[in-house]
Protein backbone atom coordinates (compact mmCIF):
# COMPACT_ATOMS: atom_id res chain seq x y z
CA UNK A 1 0.00 0.00 0.00
CA UNK A 2 2.99 1.97 1.02
CA UNK A 3 4.89 1.46 -2.46
CA UNK A 4 1.38 2.27 -4.27
CA UNK A 5 0.84 5.87 -2.68
CA UNK A 6 4.00 6.81 -3.19
CA UNK A 7 4.21 5.91 -6.89
CA UNK A 8 0.68 7.20 -7.26
CA UNK A 9 2.33 10.96 -5.91
CA UNK A 10 5.16 10.18 -8.05
CA UNK A 11 2.67 10.10 -11.08
CA UNK A 12 0.90 13.41 -10.10
CA UNK A 13 4.26 15.28 -9.64
CA UNK A 14 5.23 13.64 -13.49
CA UNK A 15 2.15 14.85 -15.15
CA UNK A 16 2.87 18.91 -13.84
CA UNK A 17 3.33 21.06 -16.48
CA UNK A 18 2.65 18.83 -19.77
CA UNK A 19 3.99 15.49 -18.03
CA UNK A 20 7.02 16.63 -16.76
CA UNK A 21 8.08 17.62 -12.98
CA UNK A 22 9.24 21.17 -12.80
CA UNK A 23 12.10 21.85 -10.12
CA UNK A 24 11.21 24.91 -8.31
CA UNK A 25 13.87 27.90 -9.16
CA UNK A 26 15.54 30.26 -6.45
CA UNK A 27 15.81 33.32 -7.92
CA UNK A 28 16.50 36.99 -6.96
CA UNK A 29 14.64 40.11 -8.06
CA UNK A 30 16.92 43.57 -7.75
CA UNK A 31 14.76 46.67 -7.00
CA UNK A 32 15.72 49.66 -4.64
CA UNK A 33 15.19 50.73 -1.16
CA UNK A 34 12.73 48.59 1.23
CA UNK A 35 10.83 51.43 1.47
CA UNK A 36 10.32 52.33 -2.03
CA UNK A 37 7.96 51.99 -4.68
CA UNK A 38 10.77 49.05 -7.01
CA UNK A 39 10.79 47.29 -3.66
CA UNK A 40 7.18 47.40 -3.47
CA UNK A 41 6.47 46.08 -7.15
CA UNK A 42 9.10 43.33 -6.71
CA UNK A 43 7.20 42.10 -3.70
CA UNK A 44 4.28 41.57 -6.08
CA UNK A 45 6.01 39.73 -8.54
CA UNK A 46 6.95 37.31 -5.99
CA UNK A 47 3.59 37.05 -4.26
CA UNK A 48 1.22 37.00 -7.52
CA UNK A 49 3.57 35.20 -11.00
CA UNK A 50 6.36 33.74 -8.93
CA UNK A 51 4.43 30.90 -7.58
CA UNK A 52 2.44 29.47 -10.82
CA UNK A 53 5.67 30.22 -12.14
CA UNK A 54 7.48 27.54 -10.13
CA UNK A 55 9.73 29.95 -8.74
CA UNK A 56 11.10 31.08 -5.25
CA UNK A 57 11.70 34.77 -5.60
CA UNK A 58 13.49 36.94 -3.51
CA UNK A 59 12.93 40.44 -3.35
CA UNK A 60 16.59 42.24 -2.65
CA UNK A 61 16.61 46.38 -1.74
CA UNK A 62 19.69 47.54 -3.29
CA UNK A 63 20.82 51.03 -3.62
CA UNK A 64 19.39 51.76 -6.93
CA UNK A 65 19.11 51.32 -10.73
CA UNK A 66 22.89 51.73 -11.15
CA UNK A 67 24.03 48.85 -9.05
CA UNK A 68 21.01 46.84 -10.18
CA UNK A 69 22.36 46.45 -13.89
CA UNK A 70 26.09 44.98 -12.20
CA UNK A 71 23.84 42.72 -9.48
CA UNK A 72 21.86 41.33 -12.74
CA UNK A 73 24.86 41.09 -14.83
CA UNK A 74 27.38 39.58 -12.14
CA UNK A 75 26.02 37.94 -9.08
CA UNK A 76 24.65 34.50 -8.63
CA UNK A 77 20.89 33.39 -8.71
CA UNK A 78 19.47 37.25 -9.86
CA UNK A 79 17.40 36.98 -12.57
CA UNK A 80 15.28 40.19 -12.74
CA UNK A 81 15.90 43.84 -11.89
CA UNK A 82 13.97 46.57 -12.29
CA UNK A 83 15.60 49.62 -13.53
CA UNK A 84 15.30 53.49 -14.38
CA UNK A 85 15.21 54.12 -18.46
CA UNK A 86 17.77 56.87 -18.06
CA UNK A 87 20.23 54.41 -15.74
CA UNK A 88 19.75 51.94 -18.49
CA UNK A 89 20.43 54.39 -21.78
CA UNK A 90 23.57 55.87 -20.48
CA UNK A 91 24.99 51.94 -20.50
CA UNK A 92 23.83 51.74 -24.08
CA UNK A 93 25.27 55.70 -24.42
CA UNK A 94 28.60 54.81 -23.16
CA UNK A 95 28.56 51.52 -24.90
CA UNK A 96 27.74 53.14 -28.03
CA UNK A 97 30.71 55.61 -27.17
CA UNK A 98 33.15 52.89 -27.14
CA UNK A 99 33.47 51.99 -23.60
CA UNK A 100 34.10 48.49 -23.48
CA UNK A 101 33.22 48.24 -19.85
CA UNK A 102 29.79 49.49 -20.14
CA UNK A 103 29.24 47.60 -23.25
CA UNK A 104 30.08 44.22 -21.49
CA UNK A 105 27.30 45.28 -18.95
CA UNK A 106 25.13 46.55 -21.12
CA UNK A 107 24.75 44.42 -24.12
CA UNK A 108 23.52 40.56 -22.95
CA UNK A 109 20.68 42.73 -20.71
CA UNK A 110 17.43 42.11 -22.08
CA UNK A 111 14.01 43.96 -21.53
CA UNK A 112 11.08 42.06 -20.24
CA UNK A 113 8.41 44.62 -19.87
CA UNK A 114 8.36 48.42 -19.60
CA UNK A 115 6.34 49.48 -16.29
CA UNK A 116 5.48 52.80 -15.52
CA UNK A 117 6.50 56.72 -14.85
CA UNK A 118 8.50 56.76 -11.84
CA UNK A 119 7.57 60.21 -10.27
CA UNK A 120 11.19 62.62 -8.88
CA UNK A 121 9.65 64.17 -5.67
CA UNK A 122 11.94 67.27 -4.49
CA UNK A 123 11.66 67.84 -0.43
CA UNK A 124 12.31 71.18 1.25
CA UNK A 125 11.44 72.50 4.17
CA UNK A 126 8.65 74.03 4.38
CA UNK A 127 9.24 77.59 5.45
CA UNK A 128 11.99 77.18 2.18
CA UNK A 129 12.25 80.00 -0.57
CA UNK A 130 12.20 77.44 -3.01
CA UNK A 131 8.48 76.38 -5.01
CA UNK A 132 10.00 75.20 -8.50
CA UNK A 133 12.40 72.41 -9.20
CA UNK A 134 14.58 75.66 -11.35
CA UNK A 135 14.87 77.05 -8.48
CA UNK A 136 17.62 74.82 -6.69
CA UNK A 137 20.45 76.20 -8.18
CA UNK A 138 22.57 76.99 -5.21
CA UNK A 139 20.91 74.93 -2.71
CA UNK A 140 22.64 71.78 -0.56
CA UNK A 141 20.81 68.96 -2.38
CA UNK A 142 21.08 65.46 -1.93
CA UNK A 143 20.58 62.93 -4.51
CA UNK A 144 20.79 59.49 -2.77
CA UNK A 145 23.38 57.19 -2.19
CA UNK A 146 25.48 56.69 -4.51
CA UNK A 147 24.59 54.49 -7.86
CA UNK A 148 21.20 54.76 -7.02
CA UNK A 149 18.77 56.05 -9.85
CA UNK A 150 17.41 59.45 -8.08
CA UNK A 151 21.57 60.09 -7.84
CA UNK A 152 21.97 60.36 -11.21
CA UNK A 153 18.81 61.78 -12.69
CA UNK A 154 19.62 64.43 -9.93
CA UNK A 155 22.73 64.57 -11.24
CA UNK A 156 21.69 64.53 -14.78
CA UNK A 157 18.95 67.08 -14.29
CA UNK A 158 20.91 69.80 -12.49
CA UNK A 159 23.39 69.58 -15.68
CA UNK A 160 20.46 70.13 -18.35
CA UNK A 161 19.22 72.47 -16.19
CA UNK A 162 21.84 74.86 -15.13
CA UNK A 163 24.74 73.70 -18.04
CA UNK A 164 26.86 72.52 -14.89
CA UNK A 165 27.49 70.12 -12.40
CA UNK A 166 26.18 70.33 -8.51
CA UNK A 167 29.36 71.89 -6.78
CA UNK A 168 30.28 69.53 -4.68
CA UNK A 169 30.22 71.36 -1.69
CA UNK A 170 26.41 71.60 -2.12
CA UNK A 171 26.61 67.65 -3.04
CA UNK A 172 25.84 64.60 -0.70
CA UNK A 173 24.94 60.70 -1.12
CA UNK A 174 23.15 60.02 2.24
CA UNK A 175 20.24 57.42 2.37
CA UNK A 176 16.72 59.57 2.22
CA UNK A 177 15.75 59.20 5.54
CA UNK A 178 18.75 60.60 7.05
CA UNK A 179 18.80 63.54 4.22
CA UNK A 180 15.09 63.93 5.12
CA UNK A 181 16.49 63.94 9.02
CA UNK A 182 18.84 66.63 8.21
CA UNK A 183 16.67 68.61 6.11
CA UNK A 184 14.65 69.69 9.24
CA UNK A 185 17.35 68.85 11.81
CA UNK A 186 20.32 70.52 11.34
CA UNK A 187 19.06 72.23 7.96
CA UNK A 188 22.66 71.00 6.71
CA UNK A 189 20.61 69.40 3.37
CA UNK A 190 18.20 72.02 1.27
CA UNK A 191 16.27 69.22 -0.65
CA UNK A 192 16.16 65.79 -0.85
CA UNK A 193 15.53 63.91 -3.69
CA UNK A 194 13.17 60.77 -3.43
CA UNK A 195 12.82 58.70 -7.09
CA UNK A 196 9.93 56.44 -6.59
CA UNK A 197 6.85 55.86 -8.37
CA UNK A 198 3.59 57.58 -6.44
CA UNK A 199 2.35 56.80 -3.63
CA UNK A 200 6.63 56.01 -2.53
CA UNK A 201 5.82 54.67 0.82
CA UNK A 202 8.35 57.04 2.55
CA UNK A 203 6.59 59.92 1.41
CA UNK A 204 2.87 58.74 2.27
CA UNK A 205 3.43 57.06 5.20
CA UNK A 206 4.47 61.03 7.13
CA UNK A 207 2.13 61.75 9.37
CA UNK A 208 0.24 65.05 9.16
CA UNK A 209 2.02 67.16 10.98
CA UNK A 210 4.84 66.76 7.96
CA UNK A 211 3.32 69.82 6.44
CA UNK A 212 5.05 71.91 9.24
CA UNK A 213 8.12 70.91 8.26
CA UNK A 214 8.23 69.78 4.59
CA UNK A 215 6.74 70.43 0.87
CA UNK A 216 7.45 69.01 -2.37
CA UNK A 217 8.33 71.50 -5.33
CA UNK A 218 7.00 71.59 -8.75
CA UNK A 219 8.21 71.19 -12.21
CA UNK A 220 7.21 73.77 -14.50
CA UNK A 221 7.41 72.16 -18.11
CA UNK A 222 7.23 75.53 -20.02
CA UNK A 223 10.15 77.42 -18.09
CA UNK A 224 13.13 77.55 -20.08
CA UNK A 225 15.51 75.60 -17.77
CA UNK A 226 13.21 72.55 -18.67
CA UNK A 227 13.14 72.62 -22.25
CA UNK A 228 16.56 70.23 -22.95
CA UNK A 229 15.57 67.52 -19.69
CA UNK A 230 12.44 66.92 -21.69
CA UNK A 231 14.32 65.65 -24.63
CA UNK A 232 15.30 62.82 -21.79
CA UNK A 233 12.67 62.79 -19.26
CA UNK A 234 8.61 63.32 -19.10
CA UNK A 235 6.59 65.00 -16.58
CA UNK A 236 3.49 63.56 -14.59
CA UNK A 237 0.85 64.86 -12.06
CA UNK A 238 1.55 63.74 -8.52
CA UNK A 239 -1.83 63.49 -7.27
CA UNK A 240 -3.29 64.96 -3.29
CA UNK A 241 -4.37 61.69 -3.05
CA UNK A 242 -1.33 59.85 -3.39
CA UNK A 243 -0.57 61.81 -0.09
CA UNK A 244 -3.33 62.96 1.55
CA UNK A 245 -1.34 63.80 4.30
CA UNK A 246 0.80 66.37 3.00
CA UNK A 247 -1.16 67.33 0.11
CA UNK A 248 -4.06 69.60 -0.27
CA UNK A 249 -3.43 69.56 -4.56
CA UNK A 250 -2.20 67.65 -7.43
CA UNK A 251 1.07 69.16 -8.66
CA UNK A 252 3.63 68.83 -11.56
CA UNK A 253 6.81 66.99 -11.35
CA UNK A 254 9.81 65.42 -13.70
CA UNK A 255 9.46 62.03 -14.10
CA UNK A 256 11.32 58.49 -15.77
CA UNK A 257 10.52 55.09 -17.07
CA UNK A 258 10.97 52.11 -15.00
CA UNK A 259 11.65 48.50 -16.50
CA UNK A 260 11.59 44.95 -16.03
CA UNK A 261 15.13 43.70 -16.82
CA UNK A 262 16.79 40.34 -17.36
CA UNK A 263 19.99 38.68 -18.73
CA UNK A 264 19.96 36.51 -22.65
CA UNK A 265 19.52 33.78 -20.99
CA UNK A 266 20.29 30.49 -22.90
CA UNK A 267 20.18 27.63 -20.55
CA UNK A 268 16.73 25.13 -20.93
CA UNK A 269 16.36 25.08 -17.44
CA UNK A 270 16.45 29.00 -16.92
CA UNK A 271 14.73 29.97 -20.27
CA UNK A 272 11.80 27.86 -19.27
CA UNK A 273 11.28 29.10 -15.81
CA UNK A 274 11.42 32.63 -17.41
CA UNK A 275 8.64 31.54 -20.37
CA UNK A 276 6.57 30.41 -17.46
CA UNK A 277 7.11 33.65 -15.48
CA UNK A 278 6.40 35.54 -18.31
CA UNK A 279 3.11 33.50 -18.76
CA UNK A 280 2.13 33.96 -15.00
CA UNK A 281 2.86 37.38 -15.06
CA UNK A 282 -0.13 37.61 -18.23
CA UNK A 283 -2.51 35.21 -16.82
CA UNK A 284 -1.89 36.94 -13.01
CA UNK A 285 -1.59 40.99 -14.22
CA UNK A 286 -5.65 41.15 -13.48
CA UNK A 287 -4.73 40.61 -9.92
CA UNK A 288 -1.61 43.13 -10.07
CA UNK A 289 -3.48 45.75 -11.13
CA UNK A 290 -6.41 45.01 -8.56
CA UNK A 291 -4.39 44.34 -5.44
CA UNK A 292 -0.80 44.90 -6.14
CA UNK A 293 1.06 48.37 -5.54
CA UNK A 294 -1.25 51.10 -7.10
CA UNK A 295 1.33 51.88 -10.14
CA UNK A 296 0.17 48.42 -11.44
CA UNK A 297 -2.54 50.36 -13.20
CA UNK A 298 -0.22 52.27 -15.42
CA UNK A 299 1.41 49.58 -16.34
CA UNK A 300 0.55 47.52 -19.87
CA UNK A 301 1.58 44.50 -22.14
CA UNK A 302 1.59 46.03 -25.60
CA UNK A 303 5.42 45.69 -25.56
CA UNK A 304 5.94 48.72 -27.75
CA UNK A 305 8.52 49.32 -29.71
CA UNK A 306 12.25 50.53 -27.59
CA UNK A 307 15.26 52.56 -28.53
CA UNK A 308 18.39 51.79 -30.65
CA UNK A 309 19.89 49.54 -27.74
CA UNK A 310 17.24 47.97 -26.36
CA UNK A 311 16.41 44.70 -27.15
CA UNK A 312 12.94 42.65 -25.82
CA UNK A 313 13.94 38.86 -24.28
CA UNK A 314 12.35 36.60 -27.05
CA UNK A 315 11.22 33.70 -25.22
CA UNK A 316 9.08 36.12 -22.55
CA UNK A 317 7.93 38.61 -25.43
CA UNK A 318 6.13 35.41 -27.35
CA UNK A 319 4.53 34.21 -24.13
CA UNK A 320 3.15 37.43 -23.53
CA UNK A 321 2.05 38.05 -27.08
CA UNK A 322 1.12 34.23 -27.12
CA UNK A 323 -1.03 34.94 -23.89
CA UNK A 324 -2.73 38.30 -25.20
CA UNK A 325 -3.66 36.82 -28.42
CA UNK A 326 -5.64 34.09 -26.23
CA UNK A 327 -7.46 36.60 -23.93
CA UNK A 328 -8.48 38.01 -26.75
CA UNK A 329 -10.15 35.29 -28.25
CA UNK A 330 -11.64 34.20 -25.21
CA UNK A 331 -13.27 37.82 -25.05
CA UNK A 332 -16.84 37.39 -25.90
CA UNK A 333 -17.89 39.94 -28.72
CA UNK A 334 -20.84 42.23 -27.49
CA UNK A 335 -24.13 41.55 -28.81
CA UNK A 336 -25.59 44.61 -30.91
CA UNK A 337 -29.35 45.45 -29.93
CA UNK A 338 -32.09 46.28 -32.58
CA UNK A 339 -31.91 50.05 -31.79
CA UNK A 340 -27.99 50.45 -32.77
CA UNK A 341 -28.52 48.45 -35.85
CA UNK A 342 -31.06 50.62 -36.90
CA UNK A 343 -29.14 53.84 -35.89
CA UNK A 344 -25.91 52.16 -37.74
CA UNK A 345 -23.55 51.91 -34.72
CA UNK A 346 -22.72 48.23 -35.71
CA UNK A 347 -23.28 45.37 -37.96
Amino acid sequence: MTRKLISTFMAAALCLYGGAAVAAADYKIVTANEKGTYFAIGADLAKYVAPEATINLEVLPTAGSAANIKHLRYDLGVKFAIVQADVYQAFVDRAAAGSKEASVIIRPLRVILPLYNTEIHYIVRADSPLNYIHDIKNAKINGGVLGSGAALITHTLYRMMFNAPIPEANDSFLENQDALVKLIGDKSVDVVVVAAGQPAPLISNMKPEAQKFIKLLKFDPTHPSSKLPLTVYSYSTVLASSYPNLLKEDFTTVAVGAFLVTYDYNLQFTVGHLMRFARSLCQNFPTLQAQGHPKWREVNLSLPALGPGWIYYPPTTREIRACLAKTKQKTPTRKCSAEERILGFCN
